[in-house]
């Protein structure tokens, strides 16, 4: 909890976390609804207004086209990805008001680690819809949740990821001496 008090109580590091996961959000819930925004939006007899809210309310697709498993982990892997990279900004942001000379090597093993892992957890959402073209539908209907178990590895290592940022974020900022140690 105290990593979490930390990074949020700056508000740039909150809206950071806020856009990530709206954008996360919107986008997952957008993605297997692109034929019908591409005809909405290619509609030339529609008028703006309606070609601009209608994403909006495309959004509460998540409660009619999604079952309550994925409509859970869809909404968790965003809350955890606007979290995490809110956490990886603080790292850096911290680390660079330590020294300018360590930031750019401290930065780059924070971002290849955790958005690594990240990436891996966010493929899931894109991996379900990439297993119909590959062949994989098969093999995601015989699984016992239907692919969701793809959703469920995201949130686990997307979890995993904001453990090991709360660690970095809460480790003393300087090593005790040895002989304190003891």
């Amino acid at each position: 909890m105290e990593a979490f008090r930390m990074v949020f109580k700056n508000w740039r590091f909150a809206a950071l976390a806020a856009v990530v996961s709206s954008t996360v959000f919107a986008v997952a819930t957008w993605l297997p609804n692109t034929r019908l925004l591409w005809s909405i939006w290619s509609d030339a007899s529609l008028p703006i207004a309606d070609k601009l809210t209608f994403p909006i309310r495309l959004l509460e697709s998540i409660i009619t086209n999604f079952t309550t498993l994925s409509a859970l982990y869809t909404v968790a892997i965003a809350l955890l990805v606007g979290i995490n990279i809110a956490f990886i900004a603080y790292l850096i942001h911290r680390q660079q008001k330590l020294s300018q000379s360590g930031a750019v090597a401290g930065t780059f093993g924070i971002l290849s680690g955790t958005v690594g892992m990240g990436c891996a957890a966010c493929g899931s959402l894109i991996l379900t819809s990439l297993l119909g073209t590959v062949g994989g539908a098969g093999f995601a209907a015989a699984l016992p949740l239907r692919g969701g178990e793809f959703g469920i590895i995201g949130v686990v290592l997307l979890s995993a990821s904001t453990y090991f940022l709360v660690k970095q974020i809460t480790k003393p900022l300087v090593c005790e001496p040895a002989d304190l140690k003891a």
